[in-house]
């Protein structure tokens, strides 16, 4: 990274960090740019060298947080481009330590933006992430288990939602409880449900 693609790195992170902030107390569609650069410690003009509006800024800090969110899978290999096919069932069981360690982890040390994300999934463009995520793999993944088709997305809403909640109480509580507990307690109220349908 040359000295003006990291200046211009660093200028968009204090971008989306000051929007984020921004998020914490207020509706997107009362945060203005003065705002936002005043929080990100730069001028009007270098805003507009960056976005044409402040939808381009939200756009791009949706896709900070989603980046950041999956770089925290790299240890520990997780592919979404998995073969949903062909793969055999154990290597398809996502609900683990080693996957929700991860997990955890990011919204421990993140808690500020874990709670803003869930005041604003709609804003942050969430909820179409969420239809692709199940398109391409949380349907796939649940015919294998030999979900009924028709009942996918309930059980799917069924399961996130837990495990939200789950989270959610833990990061309302700071996080007190270690990540091992939290970890064990979503593979018990999760993983005996997927065995009601599995066939195999």
């Amino acid at each position: 990274m040359n000295k003006n693609e990291s200046k211009y790195f660093n200028t968009a992170k204090k971008m989306d960090e000051a929007l984020l902030t921004l998020l914490e107390t207020k509706d997107f569609e009362y945060i203005s740019i003065k705002e936002i650069c005043s929080v990100a410690g730069v001028n009007r003009s270098t805003f507009y060298l960056h976005y044409e509006n402040t939808n381009d800024l939200l756009k791009e800090t949706s896709d900070y947080i989603i980046d950041n969110f999956f770089a925290c899978f790299s240890t520990v290999g997780a592919n979404v481009s998995i073969d949903y096919s062909n793969s055999k069932l154990e290597d398809l069981v996502f609900i683990t330590h080693e996957f929700l360690t991860p997990y955890l982890t990011y919204i421990k040390e993140n808690q500020r933006i874990f709670a803003t994300c869930l005041k604003h999934l709609h804003s942050l463009n969430f909820n179409t992430l969420y239809k692709s995520m199940f398109d391409n793999i949380f349907n796939p993944l649940l015919e294998r288990f030999n979900f009924p088709e028709n009942e996918r997305r309930y059980i799917m809403k069924f399961y996130l939602t837990g495990i939200t909640a789950i989270v959610t109480e833990w990061s309302n509580n700071k996080c007190v409880d270690s990540i091992e507990d939290i970890s064990k307690i979503i593979i018990h109220c999760v993983v005996g449900q997927a065995k009601i349908y599995d066939k195999n």
